[in-house]
């Protein structure tokens, strides 16, 4: 049967480690990543209603599972916006998928990025899950880059079950994600 190569590292090896460095008195106390959110707001999709499609596709590529549409919740006037319109998608990862996903960002799609070196640990938010915004959906190699009718960013985030941030922050790390060391190196 088959399992994630990050699912099996983590438990092998990152739950012992986790374990020794925080002093958890059980292994379920150990911070694990539960979920991953890819959320893609399609602004122009107010004046062009394939866009929403089109969003939606690239999402179900480069995350491996069916990604849906989101609607407004509000009117607003002034962006020509009515309530239930389409104006994004999302998909969430869980399981295999979402270590697969995972492996595949660090490893492939992040080191893809023009001018690379590491992504900044500010985007956490007090209760250890991480926040990552990517400008380009091209970085990805599912997304072809003649089919792009437009470059577009998503946010990607990271729910943890971590009680605070050095927690999370430290899971992460572990998993692969590759973090700008805060150190005071000259290059």
């Amino acid at each position: 049967m088959y399992k994630a190569r990050l699912k099996v590292k983590y438990q092998e090896e990152l739950v012992a480690e986790l374990q020794k460095k925080f002093n958890y008195k059980s292994v379920m106390q150990v911070p694990r990543l539960t979920k991953i959110c890819i959320n893609k707001g399609i602004g122009e999709a107010v004046g062009d209603k394939k866009l929403i499609a089109v969003g939606v596709e690239e999402l179900s590529k480069l995350s491996g599972q069916k990604a849906i549409p989101t609607y407004a919740k509000k009117s607003v006037s002034n962006f020509k916006l009515r309530e239930k319109m389409p104006i994004g998608a999302k998909v969430t990862l869980r399981g295999d998928r979402m270590y697969e996903f995972l492996d595949r960002l660090v490893t492939v799609a992040l080191p893809r990025v023009r001018d690379f070196r590491g992504i900044k640990d500010d985007g956490f938010d007090g209760r250890g899950n991480y926040t990552l915004g990517v400008k380009e959906q091209i970085i990805f190699p599912e997304i072809r880059i003649e089919q792009v009718r437009k470059i577009s960013g998503m946010d990607i985030t990271f729910v943890t079950n971590a009680q605070t941030d050095e927690e999370g922050k430290e899971l992460l790390k572990l998993l692969g994600m590759p973090f700008k060391s805060t150190g005071n190196a000259v290059f």
